[in-house]
């Protein structure tokens, strides 16, 4: 009923963007097309979809940011259209947009977290309390008296939070607002929002990629092209095999287990991934099968060649921000080879991003240095002389992708950097469509602005805006955040295909999975300081990621809880190495029953 005062419903909504056409003419995008949507009070529901999809727009749509073009919202039986009810429903509603700068009004931290309820009249000293207890439940308590540009990224993310808990809405919308967080704080911050809507009934809507984290919802809706497809509890909708029409799949152990149930013909219930436990059930019943035939072994990637050349070096280098009296990098020293994925992994603050800065002399060296061991010589961060050929040997990418973009047109903003060298318009011409290519990019889109993309095709423009430039080293801050499944694949795809043609890539993430997957060392930092590195098998095997503070990958994670098993119904098992692609992690599996004799095992 469009009047339920415990629903949200959306009713045959519309909703179209003015854009300007490859013309310069004003048209229509379409973002919501006649969608409908009912979503429970108190629950806790997930809305996936592939990048463009529609599920920001409704977002906004429900929290009325926007007003659309024809249809109905009803929050909680309050007519959205209904001018009188516009602040009642808006001061309990929030939305966490995935760019945490766009929210950030404060100088201060604390001004910032309390400019939301202190506009709807709270007075102190509850205004006080308000902020102070959202401050402690983000971890941000501490640093509450710093300036907001002093944070890193994931800590923006964190104060775009606390803001929005200050001001204890019914209605928490989260769209990616935990896309920049470190796997710790991004379970921290779950935790809590899920207690908050257990204690004290909070209608929690998550928009996300992370198909983990739709696990925890009791509903997942997917939109496609503005509309609803798919709606249904999570094992119902990940036992469908179509999620990749949608630019979804499913998460890393539901892809482990179902590539078991491949290799062993046998198959899965949604009843199987209602927990850990049924699925482990699940899989042991399939492995215990009698006739049971190895799978071959997966050709192995070999990019990581310890023996290769050093092409950039990092020597005792210190930085502290202007202000502050903690060196946000402190004395890290470090060596990059020659075409190899290096990983930079650490809590949100620690001296990522700091570090990447000073990569190509966007920060020039206080203490220590950064040497880019060119074709020509080497080169200087400190040397001012040196700075306009470091950038053309190394590139970065930042992670918010928005920031890196200009011009009136994709086409042009990719070109940018080889208009400024002087590259002819033949050779530019060829080059910017080459590098757009690479990333996946359109001729349709190369015509269209930036700024009318979505936030996963302006990433892939401001990636092309730096391959156009063809470097030798490139640094990517969470390349693949604000990409669907699908789109996160494909941008690991080129990396992958970058390196193996000879191209150096320092890769900054938050996730361990994509980072164990891809990367061929892994550099740990905790408050500036290099806490270990190594190969992804010599930092996640034998509990040694537990000892460096960091989470391990989630497949290895599930794998274990499986080998475990496996272990006291197989005594004597031998497992292959540690493997962190789901499809060889499962071969490794099938393969160890199978050289113990299967279901004949004593």
């Amino acid at each position: 009923m469009p009047d339920d005062p415990k629903r949200i419903v959306v009713k045959d909504v519309s909703f179209s963007y003015d854009v300007t056409d490859e013309n310069d003419s004003l048209a229509s995008r379409l973002a919501l097309d006649g969608i409908n949507v009912s979503i429970a009070k108190g629950s806790y529901t997930a809305i996936l979809g592939s990048n463009g999809s529609g599920k920001s727009t409704l977002a906004k749509i429900i929290d009325i940011l926007e007003v659309p073009d024809s249809g109905k919202v009803v929050v909680f039986g309050k007519d959205a259209g209904d001018d009188d009810l516009f602040w009642d429903i808006r001061s309990h509603c929030c939305v966490v947009f995935q760019n945490p700068d766009n929210q950030i009004v404060g100088t201060m931290i604390e001004e910032d977290v309390a400019f939301g309820p202190e506009n709807l009249g709270v007075p102190n000293p509850e205004l006080r309390e308000r902020v102070d207890q959202a401050l402690k439940d983000v971890g941000l308590y501490e640093l509450r008296n710093r300036e907001t540009t002093a944070l890193s990224g994931g800590q923006k993310q964190k104060l775009a939070i606390a803001g929005a808990l200050a001001m204890k809405p019914d209605i928490l919308i989260l769209d990616e607002a935990t896309a920049m967080l470190d796997p710790s704080s991004r379970d921290d911050f779950l935790e809590l929002v899920e207690k908050m809507r257990t204690e004290k009934g909070l209608t929690l809507i998550t928009i996300t990629h992370d198909m983990t984290e739709a696990l925890r919802c009791d509903k997942i809706i997917v939109i496609d092209k503005g509309k609803a497809v798919l709606e249904g509890a999570p094992e119902e909708i990940f036992m469908l095999d179509n999620l990749w029409d949608y630019g979804l799949k499913r998460p890393v152990k539901f892809n482990f287990a179902f590539e078991i149930a491949k290799l062993t013909g046998s198959e899965l219930t949604k009843e199987d991934l209602l927990s850990d436990e049924t699925l482990l059930d699940a899989l042991e019943k399939m492995l215990s099968k009698p006739g049971l035939k190895a799978p071959e072994t997966a050709d192995e990637d070999n990019g990581g060649d310890s023996e290769k050349e050093i092409i950039m070096s990092v020597k005792d280098l210190s930085y502290t921000y202007d202000g502050s009296d903690v060196k946000a990098i402190d004395n890290i020293s470090l060596d990059i080879r020659k075409g190899e994925v290096l990983g930079l992994v650490g809590e949100s603050g620690c001296g990522k991003t700091t570090l990447i800065s000073h990569m190509n002399a966007i920060f020039r060296p206080k203490e220590g240095d950064v040497i880019i061991h060119a074709k020509d010589g080497d080169l200087s961060c400190s040397n001012k002389k040196d700075t306009m050929k470091i950038r053309q040997n190394v590139g970065l990418v930042f992670q918010y992708p928005e920031y890196q973009l200009f011009e009136e047109t994709v086409f042009k903003d990719i070109g940018y950097g080889l208009k400024k060298m002087k590259v002819s318009k033949e050779e530019a011409d060829v080059r910017v469509k080459e590098a757009a290519y690479l990333v996946g990019l359109t001729d349709k889109e190369l015509g269209s602005s930036p700024f009318e993309l979505s936030g996963g095709q302006k990433r892939r423009v401001a990636m092309a805006g730096v391959l156009v430039m063809k470097p030798g080293i490139l640094v990517l801050d969470e390349p693949a955040s604000g990409l669907d499944p699908k789109g996160r694949q494909e941008m690991f795809k080129i990396i992958r295909n970058l390196r193996n043609n000879g191209t150096t890539v320092v890769l900054v993430s938050h996730n361990m999975d994509e980072a164990a997957k891809n990367c061929d060392r892994i550099c740990v930092i905790d408050a500036g300081k290099i806490k270990a590195v190594g190969t992804p098998e010599e930092l996640f095997e034998n509990n040694r990621a537990e000892e460096l503070g960091i989470q391990i990958p989630r497949i290895t994670r599930f794998s274990g809880l499986l080998r475990a098993r496996l272990a006291k119904t197989h005594p004597g098992i031998v497992f292959d190495g540690v493997n962190f692609d789901p499809e060889k992690e499962a071969g490794a599996i099938v393969r160890a029953v199978c050289k113990m004799g299967g279901a004949d095992a004593k």
